[in-house]
C-alpha cells in the first residue's frame, strides 16, 4: 500500500533540502525518482511553507520508505537535523501524471 509522507523543518529554507539532495545523488541532482538510489518513489513536492519548509512523498510501500530512510536519516543528521521524523499515512489514492 502508498504511503504519503511528509516532512514539515519549521526554521528553514531551501538550502537544507539542496544539501540533503546533494548527498542523496552524489551532486547528480533531482529530477526524477530515478535519480535516487532507492526504488519506490511516486512523487516528490517540496517548497516553502509559513515558518520553513514541507517535503511531500508518495511511496510504493512504507518498506521502500524505509529503505530510503536508511540512506536519509544519516544525512539529516550530519545537518543537525537528527530529531526530524516525517509524518507518514496510508494513501487513500494516488494519480498520477
Amino acid at each position: 500500500m502508498a504511503v504519503i509522507v511528509t516532512f514539515n523543518v519549521p526554521g528553514v529554507g531551501p538550502e537544507l533540502y539542496e544539501a540533503c539532495v546533494e548527498r542523496l545523488t552524489g551532486g547528480q541532482g533531482f529530477t526524477s525518482p530515478a535519480d535516487l538510489p532507492v526504488p519506490g518513489l511516486l512523487s516528490h513536492a517540496t517548497g516553502p511553507v509559513e515558518g520553513g519548509w514541507r517535503v511531500t512523498d508518495v511511496w510504493e510501500s512504507v518498506e521502500a520508505f524505509e529503505e530510503f530512510g536508511k540512506l536519509l536519516g544519516p544525512i539529516i543528521t550530519d545537518l543537525g537535523y537528527g530529531g526530524l521524523r516525517p509524518e507518514v499515512t496510508p494513501a487513500h489514492k494516488v494519480v498520477t501524471r
